[in-house]
């Protein structure tokens, strides 16, 4: 199911250097990556603990680069607002970790901020179409959420393939609008994030994945700037 929407790639700054974030922010830029990938755990939904609001505030300050901040982390309601305040583009919970999806998802739009909602890989596809119209984005992980350098899992590509049939055969589209009759709207926002590389990018995007995340592959890479537009580009 080859995926005909523009290819987006948001490298996860959490494969970075720590001490030097506002370089590695800028660096990022340089590479012609769309988004920056902001991963903030708590320690408690996963186990690891990175960055709060006033980092992520930080990273903004050095960028013009939109950022994707990706809260692993419980009661993420109570945290929206600091993190929109602190300049998160897209805000995206996870589906395990939230009481109230849809109440927590509205409250994120609300606030200005465009909505994102992940899911785990031991979470049923089954739970995704329900969330379709109400977020801007899912995001699908390929590994266990917590640590950075996990192996990809592949059986993940049936489940990008199930999410983005659904968003086709009920005519979802970018922003979880149902078009217009004349009306033309970009494919929904597929994300996937683990384990992303040249290879399984690839296959990602062919399953139906329109956004990579990608952190150790990248930030490793002797050119950064040269594996991004691989990976936009997969042959």
């Amino acid at each position: 199911m080859k995926n005909s929407n523009t290819i987006k790639i948001h490298p996860s700054i959490l494969a970075g250097d720590f001490g030097h974030l506002a370089d590695e922010a800028r660096r990022i830029a340089d590479a012609g990556a769309d988004r920056i990938h902001v991963d903030v755990m708590d320690g408690h939904f996963v186990p690891n603990i990175t960055l709060g609001p006033q980092v992520v505030a930080a990273i903004n300050r050095a960028t013009d680069l939109p950022l994707d901040v990706h809260l692993m982390m419980y009661n993420p309601y109570d945290y929206v607002e600091r993190f929109v305040e602190a300049g998160a583009d897209i805000l995206t919970i996870h589906f395990e970790a939230t009481e109230d999806v849809s109440e927590t998802l509205s409250y994120i739009r609300k606030c200005n901020c465009k909505a994102g909602l992940a899911f785990c890989p031991e979470t049923s596809a089954s739970m995704i179409p329900k969330y379709l119209d109400q977020c801007d984005m899912i995001l699908l992980m390929t590994v266990r959420p917590g640590f950075g350098g996990q192996e990809f899992m592949p059986e993940m590509l049936e489940k990008i393939a199930f999410t983005r049939s659904v968003c086709d055969r009920l005519n979802i589209r970018q922003g979880g609008i149902t078009p217009k009759e004349g009306q033309t709207l970009p494919p929904f926002d597929i994300q996937v994030d683990g384990g992303i590389n040249h290879e399984n990018g690839k296959a990602c995007i062919e399953a139906g994945a329109n956004i990579l995340v990608a952190g150790t592959y990248l930030f490793q890479a002797p050119n950064m700037q040269e594996v991004i537009k691989s990976l936009k580009s997969p042959t």
